[in-house]
């Protein structure tokens, strides 16, 4: 009967017992859980770190390809803008510039022409050459402004070309036109002093002589 009493006065301190040992492995639980997201989400950002590094590192490497297919693109045009710069189709453009200005009378014609010649090809002789019978051809249209910006070019861009004088002096001539006398004068006196031995100067020492 003593036996029987003990089992039952242990009874309720075994079954607290047990709950408390329920109540422990559950609080383990759930911090072993906690701990888990903690790692995951610790993870996670250092994913999202990592994948925002890789896609800016991309992002810079397509704009350096970019940069440099356009630096290449670019060389490749140059490379054919160069290729088709040859005497042979000067020559052809050039001359049948001339001859549109000179043998059909078509100064429109030759406008486009030497205005062609000038935007697509570079040579030492027929780019200024067309220049100065742009800017002729504009003057004789009474164009001042347009004329003299193509004289303007050609004794800035060419100063060592012989139809340099002869483009300063045709500057001269824009200025007296455009009722500048004072300033025509000077261009006329520069051409004197610089070109000596050029026909523009025995022209522009007339105009000067005239002007007195």
């Amino acid at each position: 009967m003593k036996i029987v009493f003990a089992i039952l006065a242990f009874s309720p301190l075994y079954t607290f017992s047990q709950e408390v040992d329920a109540s422990d492995i559950l609080f383990l639980k759930i911090q072993e859980l906690e701990g888990e997201l903690s790692s995951l989400r610790s993870e996670l950002e250092s994913q999202a770190y990592l994948i925002e590094k890789l896609l800016n590192e991309e992002s810079n490497q397509l704009e350096n390809r970019v940069s440099v297919e356009s630096q290449t693109d670019s060389a490749i045009s140059t490379f054919r803008f160069e290729g088709i710069n040859d005497s042979k189709s000067i020559e052809e453009v050039y001359d049948q510039a001339r001859d549109e200005l000179f043998e059909r009378k078509d100064s429109q014609a030759a406008k486009e022409s030497f205005s062609f010649l000038v935007n697509n090809f570079i040579d030492d002789e027929k780019t200024p050459l067309s220049l100065f019978w742009l800017g002729e051809i504009l003057l004789l249209e009474s164009n001042l402004e347009e004329s003299e910006k193509f004289f303007q070019r050609l004794v800035s861009d060419f100063p060592d070309h012989f139809r340099t004088p002869l483009a300063h002096k045709k500057i001269g001539d824009i200025l007296t036109m455009s009722d500048d006398p004072g300033a025509a004068k000077i261009k006329y006196q520069f051409v004197v002093q610089t070109f000596p031995e050029s026909s523009a100067s025995s022209l522009a020492l007339q105009l000067l002589e005239n002007m007195e």
